[in-house]
């Protein structure tokens, strides 16, 4: 698949969608946690740890979508 075309976009959407619904998932179930195990700071760790994550793979993609501009390499989503 290359860079920037629709198959590209396609996936990248879909991943997306997998992502949005995964951190509202984790949301959600972290007010339960906190309750369950009556330690507040465990849930903000998950959250941090979370956002973390959604961070790395922002600038995965980034620069995937630069190396794919400047010729250099390919950003590749798995299926």
């Amino acid at each position: 698949m290359s860079c920037l075309s629709l198959g590209f976009l396609q996936q990248a959407i879909i991943w997306l969608i997998i992502v949005v619904a995964i951190v509202a998932v984790i949301r959600l179930l972290i007010p339960y946690l906190d309750s369950l195990t009556g330690v507040p700071i465990i849930g903000r760790i998950l959250e941090i740890v979370l956002w973390v994550v959604v961070a790395i793979m922002v600038v995965y993609l980034i620069f995937g979508l630069l190396g794919c501009l400047t010729g250099g390499g390919g950003l590749h989503l798995p299926r």
